[in-house]
């Protein structure tokens, strides 16, 4: 495993660490617990009155410990046991025992506390929620005071994110070993409110070596991208062909262009539409433009000859910003897919132009990306937006068994998928990357990672964690609520310049100024 890259569990992952433990269970029940009672404690100090809503489970049991430790940490606290105590087994029958010899019994009807522990369900839960469970969860929702949840919040699939009809909405989720999948893939990423990881003493060299399927893309990553050497020249440094653009919308093509270019990438080519070329020329200086027979201010297959020829010269093709949406577009992106063997990533209307045809990506012999939306992946699996919306990991999975191509499925949580299986998660971006635009930077960016040859996973995560760092610092620098596209392209250069060490706009001062001091 990498350095950039930190396992997140599911259910069975977790278990298999757990079965590695050489001591008794009951000792993970207590320290698991324990670290929730103080965590809670910690984050809300002003909450003197804590009400802990338990299941019969595994869960329910590490939420009786923390009653224990709330009482000792000095806490009223309120138990609401939504099961009989009669069914409860095991360690969690056993931590039943311990509380009630400290006389914290259940009570008949639960009042008001100004806290909430909430282990009802925890990492084994998936599926659709059973009608008390459901009950238990509304209520509370409708408490209106902080609640903390146990490992995973109610209601939330650990291993994929998706919720059985409704979740716990938690302020603070305690989890336990290391992240699951849960807590980053939406919609169950919306439920987990702030996640701390506890360690409660499985082996810390487990997380590190164990083979999950599923991994968090982190900062470190985009060190992965090669930058510029004293040897290279604008064509091995990563030459781009961005392939896009029509009447309306010349923007697209132009910001996945220069995005490409201050990703590193030493050249690339606009291939637009002739009539629109013009408008080009008047919109970018470094981007060179190659215009193409066109019908309308829309690309057709005419232009194939002449994208072909620029494609020559390149390392890689960016497909579909701007494209438009018509049955000339559709066949120029199909002759594209069978005449380049160049890497290619496909994004916006060339997304279009495969739907209901996704399998025709697996026979390419050359990497392919694609970059959708919820509602683009939609419209190639031939599902509604809102199927994807609620399973956004098996949508991404299916989407990239079925085209033999990595998926990044766009959104506040980014999936990266692999034809092989592999899944990995960023959770860098910011509600600013909700902008027009946004989505033909991100095109830009990986194509240049494409074309310096990085693989096709690496350059998608790579593309994905640097455009989510080049939002946050443009945040920084104008403020989340007006970010637009073009501000994320600025800080491109920093933030790779960053991760690699090198002189970045503040270093450049820093260096200019002891440069002069030296010559005085």
């Amino acid at each position: 495993m990498t350095d950039w890259r930190e396992p997140l569990f599911t259910a069975d992952e977790m278990r298999a660490v757990e079965a590695r433990y050489a001591g008794p269970t009951l000792e993970l029940m207590e320290r698991a617990g324990r670290a929730c009672a103080e965590a809670a404690v910690a984050r809300f100090p002003q909450a003197r009155r804590w009400g802990v809503h338990c299941g019969g489970g595994a869960n329910g049991g590490d939420g009786l410990v923390a009653a224990r430790h709330l009482r000792r940490l000095g806490r009223d606290v309120e138990l609401v046991l939504r099961v009989g105590s009669d069914s409860l087994r095991g360690d969690t029958a056993e931590n039943f025992r311990r509380c009630r010899e400290l006389d914290i019994q259940p009570v008949e009807a639960p009042t008001a506390t100004n806290g909430i522990v909430d282990a009802l369900l925890g990492t084994g839960f998936s599926g659709a929620l059973r009608p008390e469970a459901g009950a238990a969860i509304d209520a509370i929702n409708g408490s209106d005071v902080p609640v903390v949840s146990v490992d995973v919040p109610s209601g939330v699939d650990a291993s994929s994110g998706e919720i059985g009809t409704r979740a716990v909405q938690a302020d603070l989720t305690v989890s336990f070993h290391g992240r699951k999948v849960g807590h980053l893939v939406a919609p169950g990423a919306f439920f987990a409110g702030e996640v701390v990881v506890v360690d409660i003493g499985l082996k810390r060299g487990d997380a590190a070596n164990d083979e999950t399927a599923t991994g968090q893309v982190g900062e470190a990553i985009v060190a992965e991208l090669p930058v510029r050497q004293r040897s290279d020249n604008k064509y091995s440094a990563g030459a781009v062909v961005v392939v896009g653009g029509s009447e309306g919308m010349t923007g697209a093509p132009a910001l996945a262009g220069l995005a490409a270019l201050r990703t590193g990438a030493g050249l690339v080519f606009l291939c637009v539409p002739r009539s629109l070329n013009p408008v080009f020329e008047g919109q970018t200086l470094e981007v060179m433009t190659r215009p193409c027979v066109d019908e309308g201010g829309t690309l057709t297959d005419q232009a194939l000859p002449t994208i072909v020829d620029a494609a020559g010269r390149a390392s890689a093709v960016a497909i579909g910003p701007g494209l438009g949406r018509t049955e000339g577009s559709r066949r120029l992106v199909h002759g594209l897919l069978a005449g380049v063997s160049l890497p290619v990533l496909i994004d916006a209307d060339g997304l279009w132009a495969l739907s209901g045809d996704l399998e025709s990506l697996a026979s390419r012999a050359a990497p392919t990306v694609l970059t959708p939306h919820a509602g683009e992946l939609g419209r190639l699996l031939e599902r509604p937006s809102s199927w994807v919306d609620s399973h956004r990991l098996a949508a991404a999975k299916e989407a990239a068994e079925r085209a033999a191509a990595v998926v990044v499925l766009k959104g506040s949580d980014t999936i990266v998928s692999t034809p092989d299986g592999e899944v990995l998660i960023s959770d860098l971006g910011t509600p600013g990357l909700a902008t027009a635009g946004s989505g033909d930077v991100l095109t830009g960016i990986v194509a240049a990672a494409l074309a310096k040859r990085l693989s096709v996973a690496s350059a998608a995560a790579v593309g994905v964690a640097l455009a989510g760092l080049a939002a946050r610092a443009a945040g920084h620098r104008v403020g989340m609520p007006g970010l637009v596209a073009s501000d994320v392209i600025q800080e491109i250069p920093a933030v790779v310049a960053a991760a690699h060490d090198l002189p970045g706009p503040l270093r450049a001062a820093e260096v200019h100024a002891a440069t002069a001091q030296q010559a005085r």
